[in-house]
């Protein structure tokens, strides 16, 4: 079998390639990898740092690289870029397409989630037990760095928003970490360009009463100096997204 790791990117020069190390460190015997990198029109440098490395690839398919002093092996790898930013919702869109594994997930293209955790995320699907994983930053014992409290409560909110009209018991909705089987991913037709994307594939996976399973994971947020994105006006988009893909649907 093969996993499609889809990562968005945009604006992380300092992140990306040590993110891309961690995900290829991932040990998973079973399983063939397969990264799907998606440039939003970073503006920083990742752009460029990127299609350094697509070169890199096209001159050496079967081969290695050293980018940014990290060893990097390049067979597994497709880098496809968007002309103007359009958001994540949109890469995620992009990436998706371009995919080609049995299993596909979300990676975020940063240090808050840790790709280390792929195993157990997979462990219900590969067991035959799911179609969709969701991780969640909410239950078990892992590691969370402490950081806004109302970010926090914005979360439970918009999880709880969602439950009442999916019907489900999730408790982390917005996590990045979710995983799909490639045939329940190949119904979902995405339109959200943001952050919209995360109750947008909740409802609809709740509508094809997908078997969902979900996953504790870390979670070592960053400060906005650090590169976090996400907004307020994210969290009213998120609102209308709920109700748009529940209600009005």
């Amino acid at each position: 079998m093969k996993l499609s790791v889809v990562i968005p990117v945009y604006n992380e020069i300092n992140y990306i390639v040590a993110v891309l190390a961690r995900v290829q460190a991932v040990n998973l015997p079973d399983l063939t990898l397969e990264m799907v990198i998606v440039d939003d029109a970073s503006q920083d440098g990742t752009c460029e740092l990127l299609k350094d490395l697509a070169a890199r690839r096209e001159a050496n398919p079967d081969g290695v690289a050293l980018l940014n002093e990290t060893t990097l092996r390049l067979a597994p790898l497709r880098i496809v870029f968007q002309e103007v930013n359009q958001g994540k919702g949109a890469a995620l869109r992009r990436g998706f397409s371009e995919t080609t594994g049995d299993i596909v997930l979300v990676q975020d293209a940063d240090f808050e989630y840790d790709p280390a955790e792929y195993p157990k995320l997979l462990a219900p699907i590969l067991a035959g037990k799911a179609d969709v994983v969701f991780g969640s930053r909410f239950v078990g014992g892992d590691a969370h760095r402490v950081l806004y409290y109302w970010h926090s409560v914005g979360n439970r909110i918009l999880t709880l928003a969602s439950n009442l009209f999916t019907n489900l018991n999730l408790s982390d909705m917005e996590c990045c970490y979710k995983v799909f089987r490639r045939d329940i991913l190949q119904r979902l037709t995405i339109e959200e360009n943001r952050f919209g994307i995360e109750p947008e594939i909740t409802a609809k996976v709740a509508r094809l009463h997908c078997r969902i399973y979900e996953v504790g994971v870390s979670y070592a947020g960053r400060t906005y100096a650090e590169g976090k994105k996400i907004g307020w006006r994210d969290g009213f988009r998120a609102i209308w997204c709920i109700l748009k893909y529940n209600i009005l649907r």
